[in-house]
């Protein structure tokens, strides 16, 4: 049974009238399994704290793009919208080249990697919004909404950014919005991937690298030719963030030294990399293996954020 079958194209119009608040009014492809959508809500872009999320959603009666993981819907699902929480992404610089603020510009930025298989059950969102294009409808949060955010940050306080994939997007929003504002401490964002053409904003990055004194873009990857082949001459080994803070090498790569006392690090992505720790019946803190951020910070003198306790350890999950 097609969904053709079972909602004609009235009853299809009718369900995008009364779920759909807002459009897309751009869209950039990083490849065919990534991209930036620009979105515009019908209500007007509503402010936002640099680091907060919203939701996307589309109807279960959208088409989605081939080569993705079959789904069996029952009749009554389509009529159902899926959602997904997205963090708010910024370009960092306008048409211009010119900085700006996030909530300068005109719409809302998400960063959306093409999912096609589900671990449990078939993507619902993903492949709906990849068939998408400028002028097509969409559902997006009224509110936005998080405390992953700059808020303990001060002026002089040096900011590690660190981020596995599209984790990067909210680190965007804050490097704008640090830039912006003149912070005078040191900005270090460094993102791994699994291949640099996973890197959607290198270029902005390194413009803003030149523009700006305080500002480091660092980069890792674990599927690269020279990750993979022992016999290259360039061959490095896959790199991890774990393996790139246990070791120096990000203090030597960007100059910026692991100081509890002056800096704030966010962490965004991968649980597996960010490793949050939990409390056994002892109250005794108990970390996951393999080893994550968080622990590793920890043993140098680093603190994960809490509600009681302040810390200098901030970290958004991804999934």
């Amino acid at each position: 049974m097609t969904l053709a079958t079972l909602l004609d194209a009235v009853e299809v119009s009718k369900l995008r009238q009364a779920n759909y608040n807002a459009q897309i009014v751009d869209r950039t492809d990083v490849h065919d399994e990534l991209t930036i959508l620009r979105v515009r809500p019908d209500h007007g872009i509503t402010e936002f704290a640099p680091g907060q999320y919203s939701v996307m959603g589309l109807g279960m009666w959208e088409p989605r793009v081939p080569d993705c993981e079959d789904e069996h819907l029952e009749e009554k699902d389509l009529r159902r919208i899926v959602k997904r929480a997205y963090s708010f992404s910024c370009s960092m610089l306008d048409r211009s080249g010119c900085l700006r603020r996030p909530a300068e510009f005109p719409y809302f930025e998400f960063y959306v990697v093409l999912v096609r298989q589900g671990e449990e059950h078939p993507p619902g969102l993903t492949p709906r919004l990849f068939a998408l294009g400028p002028g097509d409808r969409l559902f997006v949060g009224p509110k936005a909404t998080g405390h992953y955010t700059l808020e303990r940050v001060q002026p002089d306080d040096d900011v590690i950014l660190v981020a596995t994939g599209t984790g990067e997007a909210p680190h965007n929003a804050m490097v704008a919005h640090l830039l912006s504002s003149g912070h005078r401490g040191r900005i270090v964002t460094i993102t791994c991937v699994r291949q640099r053409r996973d890197l959607g904003y290198t270029e902005i990055h390194r413009q803003l690298e030149l523009a700006h004194a305080n500002y480091r873009y660092l980069t890792l990857t674990t599927r690269e030719p020279e990750n993979l082949d022992a016999s290259r001459r360039d061959f490095v080994g896959k790199q991890y963030l774990q393996e790139c803070f246990e070791s120096g090498d990000f203090e030597r790569d960007s100059g910026v030294r692991l100081d509890p006392g002056r800096t704030q690090v966010f962490l965004c992505g991968n649980p597996a990399m960010i490793g949050a720790p939990r409390h056994d019946a002892n109250g005794e803190t108990c970390f996951p293996r393999p080893v994550g951020m968080i622990e590793i910070l920890s043993r140098r003198g680093f603190r994960p954020d809490e509600k009681s306790h302040p810390g200098n350890i901030h970290y958004e999950k991804y999934w």
